[in-house]
């Protein structure tokens, strides 16, 4: 469900786009020193966009280091970015990891991702321990997401707000006079992942006959159907932008609206292509 929130890399300049690597460098290397290489295994870009909103936001003190290897560049060291919210950001990064994999395994039978579960599972509860409302949160959310789904609810709002919920929690960091406004651009991020998901996901479900909220949006609008996805996911990345442009954010500040504005839609313009050459 994850992997949507990512840069435009075109559109950044030479110095943000080294500034994005060392903090994604960052959070890689605080997965494999938590969780070893299984957890650099399910570094994802959503959680790279966390990491720098919460640095831009509360600015902490920082450890720049420049003598990590990287095993997709084993002859050149990669500048990182270290700081406390790339170790929050590392244990976010697990408690999403193990719940998708889980519910990949519920909802597609899948040996490898039940396998993969089983690994992280003491990872997990290691999360659960150390951030107990987040791991809460996303249980119950996620458990709400999973009921309605097997119930085939038709309204897409309800669904998506589940993701919503989760995400809005994880995003607020700490209960503090940042908390409602983190939240709130949480609850719309997730929201849009959900979307994004759904509409990625729409032929194939379609034709394996899963579920899918998208497909009632589909039968009632016809002809409308695409034009009214763009106008969700629109609206929902609106208001996260909004909720945005309402925090103090100055540190990195072009880094996030690059990817607020424009990196996310990078997907949506790639199953554009990809319909557009099926069409040929």
């Amino acid at each position: 469900m994850f992997g949507y929130i990512n840069i435009n890399q075109n559109q950044l300049s030479e110095d943000d786009l080294k500034t994005y690597r060392s903090y994604y460098c960052g959070l890689c290397h605080k997965l494999k020193e938590l969780f070893g290489t299984k957890g650099q295994i399910s570094l994802n870009y959503d959680i790279t966009f966390l990491t720098i909103l919460l640095t831009g936001l509360y600015e902490p003190e920082e450890e720049s280091r420049r003598d990590y290897f990287c095993a997709l560049h084993p002859t050149q060291k990669r500048p990182s970015c270290i700081n406390k919210f790339t170790e929050y950001a590392a244990y976010m990064n697990i408690l999403l990891t193990y719940h998708n994999l889980v519910d990949d395994w519920k909802d597609r039978r899948s040996i490898p991702k039940r396998a993969a579960a089983g690994i992280l599972r003491r990872d997990y509860e290691r999360v659960c321990e150390k951030y107990p409302r987040q791991s809460k949160a996303v249980e119950e959310f996620l458990g709400k997401l999973s009921s309605f789904e097997k119930l085939e609810e038709a309204n897409i709002d309800i669904v998506a707000g589940y993701t919503g919920e989760m995400l809005g929690e994880i995003f607020a960091y700490k209960e503090d006079i940042w908390y409602d406004e983190l939240k709130t651009l949480g609850f719309y991020m997730g929201k849009f992942i959900y979307l994004m998901d759904s509409y990625e996901d729409f032929e194939d479900d379609c034709k394996h006959n899963q579920y899918n909220a998208l497909r009632y949006l589909h039968y009632e609008c016809g002809e409308d159907f695409e034009t009214l996805c763009k106008l969700m996911m629109t609206s929902m990345m609106s208001e996260c932008a909004k909720s945005f442009e309402r925090l103090p954010i100055i540190l990195h500040a072009d880094i996030l609206r690059n990817i607020l504005y424009s990196g996310v839609w990078s997907k949506y313009e790639y199953i554009q292509l990809k319909k557009k050459r099926k069409k040929k």
